[in-house]
């Protein structure tokens, strides 16, 4: 069965996640994730790219960015990915590839799951057991978007704008949507939209990536899988879900 192609538009946020290669560790000590992050920074300019949140586990990445030109995603994916491998490979003695061939996207609309995704995103070291609180991961957006942390690589969008009329007042609403456990078939709309380069939206949103690119996007995937609810043992970081 042939691949789906990659949909990616201008100014349409996108979710990408890129696994290590069989799910194996890309990440192995503090300076990597350090490496990772600068050399994200430079091509985020180079190819005039946003980033609204992200996170990065032992053996994935989660990127919600949104493109200038559309057709500069795959050479920011390209390009920071081969860097990084090259330094892991010189860093740790070893050859050959480190992350999955193919990464994973799919396009966001913004005024129905924006923030969802983000919450989706800055949840996974908690959905993976590897802390209890979000703000006790490092290695993720949400001590920028929740605390204030400041974050030379980040850029909120309009949407994360909306949530107050100062910096203090936007954190706080921002951290409020986390007091609520995300709810399960957000969480597996996120993942099928993943799983199956699908856009994520109501029908309108379905509407205008077909008038945009010509090709025919289902608003409803089939084979729907049970409700995962937040409090679930996710283990993703372990590879144990798809995503």
């Amino acid at each position: 069965m042939p691949r789906r192609p990659r949909v990616h538009i201008d100014h349409v946020p996108l979710h990408i996640v890129q696994r290590g290669h069989n799910r194996q560790p890309c990440f192995f000590a503090e300076e990597d994730y350090h490496t990772y992050l600068h050399w994200l920074n430079e091509a985020l300019h180079k190819e005039h790219c946003t980033l609204h949140a992200y996170a990065l586990m032992t053996n994935h990445v989660h990127l919600l960015l949104t493109p200038k030109d559309a057709e500069s995603v795959p050479k920011l994916i390209i390009a920071l990915g081969r860097r990084y491998v090259q330094y892991i490979n010189v860093s740790y003695r070893r050859t050959g590839t480190l992350w999955d061939s193919r990464y994973k996207s799919s396009l966001i609309q913004a005024e129905t799951y924006l923030l969802a995704c983000q919450r989706y995103i800055e949840l996974n070291p908690v959905r993976a057991n590897m802390v209890d609180d979000p703000a006790h991961y490092r290695w993720t957006s949400y001590r920028s978007n929740a605390l204030g942390q400041t974050s030379a690589i980040l850029t909120p969008h309009e949407l994360y704008q909306t949530l107050g009329t100062t910096d203090l007042e936007r954190q706080s609403a921002y951290r409020a949507l986390f007091r609520a456990q995300l709810d399960g078939e957000a969480i597996n709309d996120i993942r099928l939209a993943l799983n199956q380069s699908q856009p994520l939206g109501n029908e309108r949103f379905y509407q205008h990536i077909e008038q945009m690119t010509g090709q025919r996007r289902e608003s409803k995937p089939r084979g729907r899988p049970r409700v995962i609810s937040e409090s679930d043992n996710g283990m993703e970081d372990q590879g144990e879900l798809e995503l």
